[in-house]
């Protein structure tokens, strides 16, 4: 199993590296009791899950045991790997400003409580002993783009996973809400109108021979192909998990399902990649 321990302090993005761990295949939990250590990561390790990260902060119960449930780990075998996360107070005093949120310290056994610096620095005391064990990162200075990749490159995540969703669509049933790039194929030769084909779909083998044997529908492939090779690698650096691509026709069934199905087949090895056919669906019912 490949294990991930996130600790910090509050503010410090603890929520962002378990999103990019998530998006990575990670299996997450948060605020994950320290007592409770050995026996979710048995537990989720006989349900078959081979990548897990837990989160085990200042608000998790018997904090202080932690370093004794690592070493129990370690003992078994395993290799955790524990992030901590950080910034200065001035930091974390803004992006609670920013934010509007409260400190999950303040108030806590506490009467009549704390005030918002105060409950940074009883957290900072109270994860001393665990920001010894762990690779430390200092966020005070970095966007969360920057954070996300930060973490990316200290774990070996490369460039995390792309969901690339080739989706066609007829133009008269409006343009999909879900598309990230929209293209026009109206001005490309319609099969509709060829006899023998209009019954058919962009699927079918005779409209793919006659749309192979049109030179606009080919140049056009072949542009949007080197469209997304050039901007999908920024895609990915942008830290996107899906991307939807909306090919339009005026019926949705011949000319954008064919370059629907051949954008998939030319990227299927670069990115998960799905193809839904809108005009389809809507006419079958499927």
């Amino acid at each position: 199993m490949q294990l991930v321990l996130v600790s910090g302090l509050s503010g410090s993005g603890k929520s962002i590296a378990l999103d990019v761990l998530e998006d990575s295949g990670y299996y997450c939990v948060d605020n994950l009791p320290a007592t409770l250590l050995l026996d979710v990561v048995k537990f989720l390790g006989d349900a078959g899950h081979d990548r897990v990260a837990i989160s085990i902060d200042a608000r998790s119960v018997a904090l202080s045991s932690l370093p004794e449930h690592l070493a129990a780990l370690k003992a078994r075998g395993a290799e955790p790997r524990l992030l901590f996360l950080e910034a200065s107070g001035q930091t974390l005093l803004r992006r609670f400003s920013e934010t509007r949120r409260g400190h999950p310290l303040a108030g806590i056994g506490q009467k009549p409580g704390l005030t918002l610096g105060e409950a940074i620095e009883r957290e900072r005391a109270l994860l001393a002993g665990v920001s010894e064990l762990g690779h430390h990162i200092d966020t005070s200075a970095l966007q969360p783009k920057a954070l996300r990749n930060w973490i990316k490159d200290l774990l070996g995540l490369g460039e995390g996973s792309l969901t690339l969703l080739f989706e066609s669509f007829a133009f008269r049933d409006g343009i999909p809400i879900d598309a990230d790039w929209v293209l026009d194929a109206r001005m490309l030769p319609n099969p509709h109108y060829e006899p023998g084909l209009r019954h058919l779909t962009g699927n079918d083998a005779p409209v793919i021979e006659y749309l192979e044997r049109q030179e606009k529908v080919l140049a056009f492939l072949e542009d949007v192909r080197a469209f997304l090779a050039r901007w999908l690698p920024d895609m990915r650096r942008d830290n996107r998990s899906y991307l939807t691509v909306a090919i339009g026709c005026t019926g949705g069934r011949h000319r954008s399902v064919y370059l629907a199905n051949q954008l998939a087949r030319a990227f299927g090895a670069e990115a998960r990649v799905l193809v839904r056919h809108r005009g389809l669906a809507a006419a079958t019912g499927e």
